[in-house]
């Protein structure tokens, strides 16, 4: 029950989109409470964004299995989406009415602006987790470059799974070698 409660105050009260409702995750979850850590959170989101479906929906599914098996998972699921749905049916019935209205229009204005400094806070916070070292940095330096070129997402997570797998057996080796050439 606390699962579902949890996800669906995230889900009531966090605009912007997936990436600021993992950035409340991070905070509530993380942070707040404890009850995973940012590596957690980054490889359920790798996870999650790498899967068919919505990204969060995803997220807070593996979330919720990972905290209470599958009650916890349909809980977290069901919690994150109730309030979207019925938002979007509510703003449905009013859209015609409201779609020009120029209040609306700058509200939204002020909501998007928002968003953007959420987003990029919970990315530097994700950031320590994810970047350990040079080759990491680099590797999101590179895959950087090739969303801004506009490669597909698909292309650069294979990218990214290729390149840990091979750095991983290269310092493996290495390791190997110095301790003794087994």
């Amino acid at each position: 029950m606390q699962i579902l409660l949890f996800f669906c105050k995230i889900g009531c009260f966090t605009f912007g989109g997936g990436w600021s409702i993992v950035a409340q995750m991070q905070q509530e979850f993380v942070e707040k409470r404890g009850w995973i850590t940012e590596e957690e959170l980054l490889d359920f989101t790798s996870v999650a964004r790498s899967l068919p479906g919505i990204m969060i929906a995803n997220t807070s599914l593996i979330f919720g299995y990972h905290m209470a098996g599958v009650p916890g998972a349909l809980a977290a699921v069901v919690g994150i989406t109730i309030p979207s749905v019925v938002i979007i049916a509510l703003v449905t019935l009013v859209y015609d009415a409201f779609r020009s209205n120029p209040f609306v229009l700058r509200a939204l204005t002020g909501v998007r602006a928002a968003v953007i400094p959420i987003i990029l806070s919970a990315a530097l916070r994700l950031r320590k987790g994810a970047l350990k070292d040079w080759i990491g940095y680099a590797l999101a330096a590179v895959a950087a470059v090739l969303s801004i070129l506009g490669v597909n997402n698909i292309i650069i997570i294979l990218f990214g799974v290729a390149a840990g797998l091979l750095i991983s057996e290269a310092k493996e080796r290495a390791m190997r070698k110095e301790g003794g050439g087994q």
